[in-house]
């Protein structure tokens, strides 16, 4: 499982630092891809493997299922985990998601996410705002 909050920064070449708590957990082969709200997931083999599996339950003859299915499986590049625990992220994904140097990587149960600093640091400002009404919500009380 992930969980845990860091702060790191690309380096030139668009290769990020899996944080030392994460990278024994994610291994040596992951899988990046499109996530929500502006963040890149990655998943460690297994995860990703439930992903596809999950998404192929999808009924491709419904218009939002392929818009949702072209759009995710576009996204998706392998990526190997160097020695030094680094994983080069497509620069690609990294410009067409606004993703810059500086970015937070967060822990998400079954995968990492991440974000660009200030984009995170945005939307954790708006969630924080209304956490207590999000958790009624959701635990329906």
């Amino acid at each position: 499982m992930f969980f845990g909050s860091f702060f790191h920064s690309l380096d030139d070449k668009g290769r990020l630092v899996i944080p030392r708590k994460m990278r024994e957990e994610l291994g040596t082969k992951a899988y990046v891809m499109k996530g929500y709200d502006g963040a890149l997931s990655i998943y460690k083999n297994e995860a990703f493997e439930q992903v596809m599996a999950q998404s192929a339950t999808l009924p491709f003859e419904k218009k939002d299922a392929r818009a949702y299915l072209r759009v995710q499986l576009a996204t998706v590049s392998e990526l190997d985990v160097d020695k030094s625990g680094r994983v080069q992220i497509p620069t690609q994904l990294l410009n067409q998601y606004h993703i810059g140097k500086d970015v937070i990587v967060l822990g998400v149960f079954d995968h990492i996410e991440v974000w660009d600093k200030e984009k995170y640091e945005e939307y954790i400002k708006s969630m924080d705002e209304n956490f207590e009404d999000i958790a009624e919500k959701l635990k329906g009380e």
